[in-house]
């Protein structure tokens, strides 16, 4: 069950007979190499949307895995980038600020491609971090091992063992299931007892119900549009009204130019009806009721760099 960001932590706090494993993970990375995959596989939920486009994820997102004597806070985070626009200033402050409160990190890359700056700049922040906020451990997971051969592995894992002295470094893939048991196996061993139960077992994450069905529409419009589209993108939600077993939402598409507008609709409206079939599909699995979406699209200039606008998407 998804809950409103307004129950607090402290509601569900209740001692446990037996101790049980606690902490929070934060996973970090460069854009596009899995954290959110992850994030929907360890707590065995969708809250975060997924995307093969770079920056899909915005903002900080909760979710909280439940497990036989444990209890895991995973905090997925925005790539790390070179920001170029107020949102990707926002963007890699948030992920950075991140990793003062995590008591275990994963440092998530790319099993096809070789340590560049920008893993080396994610790496350093996690190192001087951990100099001021010790963890209990920090995890190098090498993502998408399904699509690369084997023998490319060992080469990669020794090159990024001379970076830094890592707790584990595990290959992975978020995506099929691979080596994820044994991941947790390891994060769950770090982890100190806990006689208090910080959340119940139906809580999954801090995402209000109204951003998740704004992030599902996005999602559906990366789905469905060109490749220069993503970091042009947003979705406000301008209307959601619950009823018994109806939820009314009205939805705003911002773009950057009138070209990405039309992108967005499509000849005769075609593109954006298939978008919001689609996202009113994946809304409703989420609510489970019926939704009745109204979306339109609007060209907002340099909305990015705006900072009413970003404050009213949540950003």
């Amino acid at each position: 069950m998804l809950e409103p960001t307004d129950r607090i932590m402290t509601d569900a706090m209740a001692t446990h007979s037996t101790p049980m494993k606690w902490g929070t993970l934060a996973i970090v990375g460069r854009p596009n190499v899995g954290k959110s995959t992850l994030l929907n596989a360890l707590i065995q939920q969708k809250i975060a949307i997924v995307s093969d486009k770079p920056q899909t994820t915005r903002t900080r997102i909760m979710g909280v895995g439940h497990y036989p004597s444990a209890q895991l806070v995973v905090i997925d985070t925005p790539g790390v980038h070179k920001p170029h626009h107020r949102l990707n200033t926002k963007m890699v402050q948030t992920a950075l600020g991140t990793l003062e409160e995590a008591d275990v990190v994963y440092v998530m890359v790319d099993a096809s491609r070789s340590p560049g700056p920008g893993d080396r700049f994610v790496i350093d922040a996690v190192d001087a971090a951990n100099r001021s906020h010790p963890y209990y451990g920090v995890f190098l997971l090498l993502n998408k091992v399904d699509l690369v051969k084997k023998s490319t592995l060992l080469p990669l894992i020794a090159e990024y063992d001379r970076l830094r002295p890592w707790t584990a470094i595990i290959p992975i893939s978020a995506h099929t299931g691979c080596q994820l048991d044994r991941l947790l196996t390891v994060t769950l061993a770090c982890l100190p007892e806990s006689d208090i139960v910080y959340f119940e077992d139906d809580y999954v994450t801090d995402q209000p119900v109204r951003q998740l069905a704004a992030e599902l529409i996005r999602e559906q419009v990366l789905e469905h549009t060109r490749d220069e589209l993503p970091y042009a993108v947003a979705v406000r939600l301008d209307e959601f009204l619950e009823e018994d077993k109806l939820v009314r939402i009205a939805a705003t598409i911002f773009v950057d130019k009138p070209s990405q507008k039309a992108i967005v609709i499509g000849k005769r409206g075609h593109r954006l009806k298939e978008i919001a079939t689609h996202a009113r599909r994946a809304i409703e699995d989420l609510l489970h009721k019926h939704v009745y979406l109204k979306v339109w699209v609007k060209v907002q200039a340099g909305w990015r760099d705006n900072e009413r606008i970003l404050t009213e998407l949540g950003y």
